[in-house]
């Protein structure tokens, strides 16, 4: 009984939702981004390479068929997801430094409050 108490506690954490919610988000983000790759961009860059369809881009060694389109195709789709999460995360690191500025700065010390410290030094003296 204890263990599935545990492991209850565990699985109810914000941290572990959080991730399963961001690892979610994740698949579906990254399913979009090679759909955009493979139905859009690779289109482009094809005709602009003179109709070049990266999809069919491949070599026979052997029996074996090497497609280094889909290769290429898998490499744009990693740079165009790493991209977007610099330009989501360094948009977020400058909130937190905004939010950081705007916080309000510990007042200086009143006139009292010297007087009372000038009082305490000279009565440790």
């Amino acid at each position: 009984m204890g263990f599935t108490k545990e492991f209850k506690e565990f699985a109810m954490k914000g941290n572990v939702m959080d991730l399963a919610v961001g690892v979610i988000i994740g698949a579906a983000f990254g399913k979009i981004i090679a759909s955009l790759v493979e139905n859009i961009l690779m289109p482009i860059i094809g005709v602009l390479l003179q109709g070049v369809n990266f999809a069919d881009l491949s070599i026979k060694v052997g029996d074996a068929v090497i497609s280094y389109g889909k290769f290429i195709s898998a490499t744009i789709d990693f740079i165009i997801i790493a991209l977007v999460l610099f330009i989501m995360i360094k948009a977020m690191n400058r909130t937190k430094k905004k939010e950081e500025v705007i916080a309000p700065a510990t007042p200086p010390p009143s006139n009292t409050e010297i007087l009372l410290r000038e009082i305490r030094d000279l009565l440790k003296k």
